[in-house]
């Protein structure tokens, strides 16, 4: 009975080490604080000659659905509505997945791709790879890299890259300045 009183004061580190969140819980809960807020963004970075066109258009985020394991953050630009992020906990780490859907709601034949983290990153930044189902729908882009990074009070930056081709897209929300939340996804009523 003595011994196990003293493990705390024996093994403290141990002890507050299993009770601190990971650089992933950080990451989730940053996002959380987000929640059911909008903010404007911009293109900051776009390779292919399509993201002039891209860049040109009004671009919002918005928070709009947190639970204990997914987030779903619509991404509009201009009057498209068609596209949402879906962050999800998973046994291993975090999961991306691009919802794509049509005005009326059905889904789009390019949608669903994504990837996984394969470390920890950081509190505020978590890279997905793109998995096996997104290799196979877009062969192009089965060596994505997405990139969500947090910096709450900041910004909060959606970016991919494709090292093979030097491809290269990321765009900036401003979170400093919330804006008026938009109409809901196509397919999200």
């Amino acid at each position: 009975m003595r011994v196990l009183l003293l493990v705390p004061l024996l093994f403290p580190p141990l002890l507050s080490a299993a009770a601190a969140p990971t650089a992933q819980d950080r990451f989730w809960n940053e996002l959380r604080a987000l929640c059911g807020q909008a903010f404007a963004g911009r293109m900051v970075e776009g390779t292919a000659p399509s993201d002039a066109a891209f860049g040109s258009q009004r671009m919002v985020m918005h928070v709009r659905a947190c639970g204990d394991d997914v987030i779903k953050i619509p991404f509009h630009v201009g009057e498209n509505r068609s596209r949402t992020w879906v962050i999800t906990r998973t046994a291993t780490g975090l999961r991306l997945k691009h919802d794509h859907r049509h005005e009326d709601g059905s889904e789009d034949e390019v949608t669903q791709y994504g990837g996984d983290t394969r470390d920890a990153g950081t509190a505020a930044k978590q890279e997905f790879y793109a998995d096996e189902f997104t290799a196979a729908l877009l062969p192009a882009a089965a060596t994505n890299i997405w990139t969500m990074i947090v910096e709450p009070g900041k910004t909060f930056t959606y970016g991919l890259r494709r090292e093979a081709e030097h491809r290269r897209f990321r765009v900036e929300f401003d979170l400093t300045q919330p804006v008026e939340s938009p109409p809901a996804p196509w397919g999200h009523e």
